[in-house]
């Protein structure tokens, strides 16, 4: 179901016809869940109070005139036909727009920053820079960094609200499809069963979250495709035996006839019906765990004409029964002939289950690359399955998504509450992807300025209807994601806006190179055996960290490496591209810089297969530094930290260098694989720390090409791997300057603090193992 690591990265390719259908059928239970089981509480959130069902059903024809076309127009045309084809390299979803945005013009925030990332394959760009016009809205945007701040927030927003809907989404469907038992039970006994029923359920499925979903994921497709079917076959019944005439309610014009009538009550009352495109925001989202061609084959020739029947079934059947029990509502299963109600109130619960499970999925998946962008505090990721890549699981969200999801359920009780809720949510992300999609038309598709105005001004305007239709029901449910949004928007701000100043303030400290060198010269400064790995954000010079334990502590390791762990504004890095490799010093200082790129969506790796992966990196670069340096005169140059020094270090045996000529292309032939395995290879065994797990990094060293500087330099090497590794991290707190005005103070310092006490240190986010943690105190004064 979901790509293998990297392979998501080659040309789109056009794929056979039976994989499409296969995709097609598996994007059922992934990404149409949430979508499909909106049937069951449109009408019902609808037709709540603002307007009644009358006997001229101009009401009812009217709401299924503004269904019918809200579902043409906004998922069917914005999302498969538009939208769906702004990927980022096959990956969808706000981050993706923000990605491309930030490729294709100067308005990133992120810190460390480097021209080498621009070199990644997954770094493709619509039109070559030198090819590509610099319009007047990019160099506008790219001028005001005001505007740079204001776009990230917007995207946050968005980002606030997907999380807002992955509490609201799971309540009102699985409340929706237990509220069938109303038409079995009295009133007293509704009231009394719905709620622990409802809260039983939740409570179930959020505990099976740390199992991950690969286990019994086979089943969602076989349900959504079985409810999707039932539905269907209900709303041809009901149209059947009721009223066949109900296809004119399609006209427009009943969308102007029932504003007309109902008028200021009719407008509230499209934040009822905005709710049949709750979940279309998932097609674009999930993009990456399947194709465009498979997303769009199974909406258009299975969703789409599923839930227009489903729709049309209710309609026609309201349209004959105008004297309803106002305790049953107009909700879905009063239309549902009795002989088969049992059955398929278990099929919607089970429905609603899978599209619940989908979207506290999605709110997974988007903390993580939040936190990957620096945009959310530290979480801990647990990865679920070893197969499918991307299946997460975040225990301290999920538990609080629980909680909020039951405090939500028992709090409103009722489905008109909690559809003003999830209405305002789901239509302010799809304003947002809108914003962003208008940008993308510009600055990345390279289309006339026109062309985004009316993309902006056509769906934008039909956004803007139903969200002003939301905003009003503030007091009735609406303020529920406005105060989830704000606190959430306050925490990633905060914790973006700091982590950008504590890099500001680690690049304005950083120690220069002479002053590493002259270490050694110094009186009582030892080199003990050993890898030091230094880890620090700089992508050059040294850190103050690391000038604070040296300090403290006048000793440091016989291997040195200060590593950088970044993200970069692409879905996936590869593995032959992750690492750049370069000297900090002259080769006998052994020191060496290793950034590690990784993209907003990709895994992180544990700390093993990291630790010997560094390693077999640090090998390959020795090995290839021999055939790179120009000149004696630069291998005598202490300036090693220009950044076109760096080097590719991959996983695979084809290795680029970024400062090589022409002349030097053939060098890559030369066999220099960390893995190849030689009678006269070094063999670096497992650390003496960790002997459970056997370690073995093999290299071939007894090459003719090899002199005896690198042979020395690699038996070094492996001396210090046998010692054993330390990972050294800054212990970090921070404070604000006494001038600071008192909004500083309280985000900054309190805040700020308070967020890094109560969440994940970076030793977890990295995964290192505690036995080999030094940690250095820091004080960010900011």
């Amino acid at each position: 179901m979901d790509p293998e690591f990297g392979v998501g990265m080659a040309p789109r390719k056009r794929e056979p016809w039976r994989t499409t259908l296969l995709l097609a059928y598996q994007s059922l239970g992934v990404v149409y869940g949430d979508l499909s089981i909106s049937p069951l509480y449109v009408y019902k959130s609808t037709f709540a109070e603002d307007i009644t069902h009358s006997e001229t059903n101009e009401e009812i024809f009217g709401a299924l005139s503004f269904v019918f076309w809200t579902l043409t127009l906004i998922p069917l045309l914005k999302y498969v036909s538009i939208v769906l084809r702004a990927d980022d390299n096959g990956e969808g979803g706000t981050f993706a727009l923000y990605s491309l945005i930030c490729r294709h013009a100067n308005v990133s925030l992120l810190p460390n920053r480097q021209v080498a990332d621009e070199e990644l394959s997954t770094y493709k760009l619509e039109c070559p820079p030198e090819v590509s016009e610099k319009s007047r809205i990019k160099v506008w945007l790219e001028k005001h960094k005001k505007l740079h701040t204001a776009l990230l927030v917007m995207v946050m927003i968005g980002t606030c609200m997907v999380i807002g809907d992955g509490v609201l989404t799971p309540a009102i469907s699985v409340f929706s499809a237990v509220s069938g038992l109303e038409l079995s039970l009295s009133r007293d006994q509704h009231e009394y069963a719905v709620i622990p029923i409802t809260c039983s359920i939740l409570v179930f499925l959020f505990a099976l979250q740390h199992y991950g979903t690969h286990r019994v994921g086979f089943l969602f497709a076989p349900i959504i495709l079985s409810w999707l079917l039932c539905m269907s076959a209900i709303g041809l019944y009901n149209i059947i035996h009721w009223n066949p005439q109900v296809y004119q309610a399609l006209n427009p014009y009943y969308m102007l006839k029932f504003l007309k009538k109902t008028r200021k009550s009719g407008w509230m009352s499209l934040g009822g019906i905005l709710l049949c495109m709750t979940g279309s925001e998932a097609m674009f989202a999930d993009l990456g765990h399947f194709s465009y061609s498979a997303i769009q084959l199974a909406f258009t020739s299975l969703v789409y004409p599923s839930l227009i029947l489903g729709y049309m079934g209710q309609a026609a059947y309201l349209s004959k029964h105008h004297n309803l029990d106002a305790s049953y509502q107009i909700g879905f299963y009063i239309a549902v002939p009795e002989s088969v109600r049992w059955p398929v109130l278990v099929l919607a619960i089970l429905a609603s289950v899978v599209g619940s499970q989908a979207i506290i999925s999605g709110t997974f998946s988007i903390i993580n690359q939040s936190q990957s962008l620096s945009c959310f505090p530290r979480v801990k990721v647990v990865h679920t399955s070893d197969k499918i890549h991307g299946q997460i699981y975040i225990p301290e969200i999920n538990w609080l998504l629980m909680i909020l999801c039951i405090a939500v359920t028992v709090g409103f009780r009722n489905t008109k509450r909690m559809g003003n809720a999830s209405g305002l949510a789901v239509i302010t992300v799809m304003l947002v992807t809108t914003c962003l999609m208008s940008l993308v038309i510009m600055l990345c598709w390279h289309r006339s300025p026109a062309w985004a105005l009316v993309f902006l001004l056509f769906f934008g305007s039909i956004e803007a209807l139903y969200f002003s239709a939301s905003l009003i029901k503030f007091l009735e449910g609406a303020w529920l994601p406005i105060l989830l949004a704000l606190i959430l928007l306050a925490v990633m701000f905060v914790w973006h806006h700091t982590t950008i100043k504590k890099y500001e303030f680690d690049l304005h400290n950083k120690v220069t190179l002479e002053w590493l060198l002259a270490l050694g010269d110094k009186l009582g400064m030892v080199r003990v055996p050993g890898i030091g790995l230094v880890y620090t954000d700089l992508t050059s010079g040294v850190p103050a960290n690391f000038c604070r334990f040296v300090t403290n502590l006048p000793a440091f390791h016989r291997v040195l490496v200060f590593v950088c762990v970044k993200s970069v504004p692409v879905p996936h890095v590869l593995p032959a591209e992750r690492y750049l490799v370069g000297r900090v010093g002259p080769p006998g200082h052994r020191s060496y810089r290793c950034i590690v790129r990784y993209g907003y969506r990709d895994v992180h790796q544990d700390v093993d297969s990291f630790e010997a992966e560094l390693v077999e990196s640090l090998v390959t670069f020795i090995k290839l530094d021999t055939l790179f340096r120009c000149s004696d005169a630069e291998r005598r140059d202490s300036s090693y930290e220009r950044e076109n020094a760096l080097t590719v270090i991959g996983s695979n045996p084809l290795r680029r260098h970024l400062d090589y000529d022409d002349s030097h292309e053939g060098a890559s032939s030369v066999e220099m694989s960390a893995g190849i395995y030689s009678p006269n290879g070094i063999e670096l065994a497992a650390s003496a720390q960790e002997p459970a797990i056997k370690k073995q990094v093999r290299f071939a060293a007894a090459s003719p090409r090899v002199d005896e500087r690198v042979l020395e330099e690699l038996h070094e090497l492996c001396e210090a791997r046998e010692a054993g590794t330390a990972f050294i991290l800054g212990h970090s707190h921070v404070q604000t300057k006494p001038e600071s005005s008192l909004l500083k103070k309280l985000a900054v310092g309190v805040g700020y603090n308070f967020l890094r006490r109560n969440c994940r240190g970076p030793d977890v986010a990295l995964r290192v193992p505690p036995a080999s943690l030094l940690e250095v105190g820091m004080v960010y004064v900011l």
